[in-house]
């Protein structure tokens, strides 16, 4: 048990989000608590809480030298980073499980940042069509004979802050390198060292982001600056539509160790963490 504790101990990060929210935390609170939800200073609370004198203990003890040792009892919320470490661990064995012998690419679909309040006011509506957007740009360019010509699978994983712990609303795509050909005869190859043009994937992803939000304006799902569902598009959507959208690729950097490996670093950084795998 002393090898194991020590073994926590020296895999342990230097700072966790836990340390922030004891240091910043009732500053944050103070400054943003009204539009904070009850479920979101419940998580704050949780966190705040876990593995602290406040949960209460319990007294570990080794069957066979019986050395004993006090362990703060844990929140168990499902936000909390440091409770889901076995659900995270369970979740990679089974991508482990269903990765291909081939090299793979890092694609990233970021949304602007003036849709940001626009996301924390309807985050759920706003998370599922960035999933859907950048999923269906992705099948409908490697479709694309000019492009790939070919039916691809990848893993989605969304990220809602940055390195700087700023909001920064992101999806990051884990994607075999080629495709099965459309009647499934064959394996296709990319023809780009990005697997698939960059400048292509961003207006496509920004059609189809940008379309499916003034669908839910227009059935009265969100509300946009205030402007009431009406036959004219709004100004707010206009000028997203002449910007251009970040779309950010990297080159095959390995092969399924590789994939794996990536999954586990996106999976245990950044803010909110929706798995979504997209199979052939």
């Amino acid at each position: 048990m002393l090898a194991q504790a020590a073994e926590t101990s020296m895999s342990r990060p230097a700072l966790e989000v836990a340390d922030l929210i004891h240091a910043q935390g009732d500053r944050f609170l103070e400054h943003n608590r009204s539009w904070l939800s009850y479920q979101q200073l419940s998580v704050l609370r949780a966190i705040r809480r876990c593995r602290t004198a406040s949960l209460g203990g319990h007294l570990d003890t080794c069957s066979r030298c019986h050395y004993q040792s006090l362990s703060y009892n844990s929140c168990r919320n499902r936000h909390c980073p440091k409770c889901q470490a076995q659900a995270r661990q369970r979740w990679l064995a089974r991508r482990q499980q269903e990765v291909l012998g081939v090299p793979y690419f890092h694609v990233v679909f970021t949304l602007p940042h003036e849709l940001h309040s626009l996301c924390q006011r309807h985050p759920r509506l706003l998370y599922d069509l960035l999933f859907r957007a950048s999923a269906a740009t992705l099948l409908e360019v490697a479709a694309n004979p000019k492009h790939l010509g070919a039916h691809i699978g990848f893993l989605s994983i969304l990220h809602t802050w940055g390195q700087n712990l700023r909001l920064h609303l992101h999806v990051h795509c884990v994607i075999p390198a080629g495709g099965f050909a459309p009647h499934y005869t064959h394996w296709v190859h990319p023809q780009y060292r990005f697997f698939l043009p960059v400048h292509v994937l961003s207006l496509v992803f920004r059609g189809k982001f940008l379309a499916a939000l003034e669908r839910a304006w227009r059935k009265g799902q969100i509300d946009i600056a205030g402007c009431p569902p009406a036959k004219r598009r709004p100004v707010f959507l206009c000028k997203l539509a002449r910007q251009n959208w970040v779309v950010y690729a990297k080159p095959a950097f390995g092969g399924p160790l590789a994939g794996v490996a990536l999954s586990r670093s996106l999976h245990s950084s950044g803010g909110h963490q929706q798995p979504s795998p997209v199979g052939f």
